[in-house]
């Protein structure tokens, strides 16, 4: 029931207290009614039995009138219930009047009207409901016609003597009126059982007292049409029609009281074929009884009727499975069979075009987080957002967990870069899931036609490699090059380098400034290892991290950093520049004897322990934070400096941030970048720096690259930045001069915080 905010509350309740007066008139009344026939003569009923009966039905429609009142005619279900409920009560009325003095009307007469009046507005109730059911309109109305020829077979069946009245002196229009009220009514049980069926839409929380009503009703039709000629007013089949109303009302009243809930979505319900195995049964038994004796033939006919119309969906049934099979259930998009199946009329030819394999990035920390309903509605939010970025003849697949597919048809280089950062942006804006608002991104490889090739299988796989290097080099998309391809056999060649490179120390560490904003100090470096090639020349870390992460071998990378770093700050301890460094580890590196090697290599070289500085992400200490937390808790009891790395990119970080042992936050430069063109990101950066604030940590902006952001985060009073406003990671020989030439130089014997 809705509240009027106008009323107080204590009129509220009492207008709640007044409506509930007809339910608990027309729940008496109805008792009183059935306690009067079970001791009464069950043939005939006496007058005060029918007066009875007839105010009980006036009850009913006091309580349907309160249900429209209630709703103020906004659930047009409630509407057509009570519409119905009122409009057979009047044709009771019109029949007691019109009687006078007999037992029974011998006529078809205008009360006949008002009771077939009755089906329609109920089948309205049914049809307004269907309408929210979509994609299962069709089907259901499928069932339920197959399930009305199959009443029909059986009524046909066993009305066959009514049938036959019309030669022994009854009239034509009064069978036809005797026999279609039991029709309607088990129309309206079919079309009810299909929706109860169908796991699309509840029928409120009384949908058993509809149920009934209407099965009442039809127990009282077929009764009275068996017995027509025996028929008195106050017989048993009154009772049908009257308790089966009451019920019917009950339910409206429920729908009312619930609001437009009463009518939600539902996800159990019972199992979708009963109605349709219940219709068709139904229709091979009137068949073998046909077989073995005389039956009326309209009853075969309708029996016959039902089977072939329930045996339509076989006819599609290759075309349904094709569907199926080539269709992502959770979005409704092509899967990767469907894909594959719509690019192989695509490609071919010169005609260009575009491939795209996109992965959402971090998608598994929201199922870890979240689970798994939260991870498949945010699936299916992107899938929308990725469709309206999108052209009509554009192809857009879901490949499986977090990955989909686009093939973009006729478009060069340029126009698919375009269509790359309109999908990125697409995810710009956080995702709201209920209560819970994520931010994600997401990591595009792009693969041409014919450029790159016109066989499906080599198309997909160079974009699923232009992917992977679109997500560890965090760049957002990546076109397809020759030079991208990990191939077995280039694989192989790569990871034989890598190990040869250990051992021949190709590696080589460049430095970027960390400046102190307060005073433009720098105050430490970050060490970013570069790979000096003996025939591609200088590699950036995002060329062979990877592959060394999946070779097993960053423990190993990882200690030539770690003794290189601590070597190169002892050198500059020597010369009187005294400046931590920082280095990151990956989650392989976490182990548990990390502290005892850092704290050796540091005796080896003399260095304090806060000289140090380890960068971990923050993906990697959400994956397991215990492990992680007493690990880097033993370092900081050692003196060595935490940084949380591409803070703010993670689902749970707030969570444990409290309670994770870290001296420094590096906020992610997404953050920094967004800062110029978007005033909510400047917010946030200002929240986050004054949180860490709060915890005692200090905060370092990576990816300043022009002085009005620089000049924001001062204003913000961030503590550090570093990018290229600054200065490019620079050799260790080059690193000195810089800081001559442009910064204070600290020599102190301790490193500032």
């Amino acid at each position: 029931m809705r509240a009027d905010t106008r009323v107080p509350r204590r009129n509220g309740r009492f207008r709640t207290v007044v409506s509930r007066i007809p339910v608990i008139a027309t729940i008496t009344l109805a008792a009183l009614y059935l306690v009067s026939l079970l001791l009464g003569d069950l043939a005939r009923f006496d007058v005060v039995g029918v007066w009875l009966g007839i105010t009980t039905e006036l009850s009913a429609v006091a309580v349907c009138v309160c249900a429209v009142l209630r709703t103020r005619l906004s659930q047009w279900q409630v509407v057509f219930g009570a519409a119905a409920v009122s409009i057979y009560t009047a044709g009771d009325v019109y029949y007691l009047a019109a009687l006078q003095g007999q037992q029974a009307l011998t006529v078809v007469s205008a009360a006949d009207v008002a009771y077939l009046a009755f089906y329609p507005l109920m089948l309205g109730v049914l049809v307004v409901t269907v309408r929210k059911l979509k994609r299962v309109t069709w089907p259901l109305l499928l069932d339920s016609l197959v399930g009305a020829l199959a009443a029909a077979s059986v009524m046909a069946m066993i009305l066959a003597p009514v049938l036959r009245a019309e030669a022994s002196g009854g009239t034509a229009l009064g069978v036809v009126v005797v026999v279609i009220y039991p029709l309607l009514d088990l129309l309206l049980i079919t079309a009810v059982g299909g929706l109860l069926s169908s796991r699309g839409l509840d029928l409120g929380p009384r949908w058993p007292l509809l149920v009934t009503g209407l099965i009442l009703f039809a127990a009282a039709d077929i009764g009275y049409a068996l017995g027509v000629q025996e028929y008195a007013v106050g017989s048993v089949a009154d009772a049908g029609w009257i308790l089966g109303l009451a019920a019917i009302a009950l339910w409206v009243d429920g729908g009312a009281r619930t609001g437009t809930e009463a009518f939600r979505p539902r996800t159990r319900g019972v199992p979708a074929a009963t109605a349709l195995l219940l219709s068709t049964t139904s229709a091979v038994v009137v068949l073998l009884v046909g077989c073995q004796t005389p039956i009326a033939p309209l009853a075969q006919v309708f029996a016959a009727s039902a089977l072939l119309l329930a045996a339509v969906p076989l006819l599609f049934r290759n075309r349904m499975l094709t569907t199926l099979a080539t269709t992502d259930e959770l979005t409704g998009l092509p899967n990767r069979r469907g894909l594959v199946t719509d690019l192989r009329g695509r490609l071919g030819g010169r005609r260009s075009g575009a491939l795209f394999f996109l992965d959402l990035d971090r998608f598994k920390d929201v199922n870890d987080a979240l689970g798994h309903t939260v991870g498949d509605a945010l699936l299916v939010q992107v899938a929308e957002r990725f469709a309206r970025q999108l052209r009509s003849n554009d192809l857009l697949a879901r490949l499986g967990g977090d990955e989909f597919a686009v093939f973009l048809d006729g478009v060069e280089a340029d126009q698919a870069l375009k269509v790359a950062r309109r999908l990125e942006a697409a995810l710009s804006e956080p995702v709201q899931i209920g209560t819970a608002s994520l931010k994600t991104s997401v990591s595009i490889g792009i693969a041409r036609t014919p450029e790159n090739g016109t066989d499906i299988d080599l198309l997909m796989r160079k974009a699923d490699i232009a992917m992977f290097r679109a997500k560890s080099s965090r760049s957002g998309h990546h076109l397809y090059d020759a030079m991208d391809d990990d191939g077995g056999a280039r694989k192989l060649r790569t990871l034989q380098e890598l190990r040869t490179a250990l051992v021949e120390d190709q590696f080589e560490l460049h430095y970027q400034p960390k400046v102190r904003l307060r005073d433009d100090a720098v105050t430490s470096v970050e060490a970013l290892i570069r790979w000096n090639h003996p025939v591609l020349g200088q590699l950036p870390p995002t060329s062979f991290l990877p592959l060394a992460e999946e070779a097993g071998l960053m423990p190993e990378l990882s200690s030539l950093v770690l003794g290189s770093a601590v070597d190169q700050v002892a050198r500059w301890y020597a010369d009187g520049l005294t400046v931590s460094v920082a280095v990151n580890l990956s989650g392989s590196c976490i182990q548990h004897g990390l502290p005892r090697q850092v704290r050796t290599l540091l005796a080896q070289h003399g260095m304090p322990a806060d000289c140090l500085m380890l960068e971990i992400t923050e993906d990697m200490l959400m994956a397991d934070p215990a492990h992680s937390s007493k690990i880097l808790a033993q370092l900081r009891a050692d003196g060595v400096q935490v940084s949380i790395d591409d803070f703010g990119t993670g689902y749970s970080s707030l969570a444990y941030l409290r309670d994770l042992p870290a001296d420094e936050l590096k906020l992610d430069r997404s953050f920094i970048t967004a800062m110029r063109t978007d005033g909510r990101a400047g917010g946030l950066v200002g929240s986050i720096i004054e949180l860490a604030h709060s915890l005692d940590l200090r905060v370092v902006a990576e990816g300043v690259d022009n002085e009005e952001t620089l000049l924001e985060l001062r204003a913000l009073g961030c503590d550090l930045a570093q990018g290229f406003h600054f200065a490019k990671p620079l050799p260790a020989a080059k690193l000195v001069p810089w800081i001559t030439r442009n910064t204070p130089v600290v020599r102190v014997t301790a490193v500032p915080g």
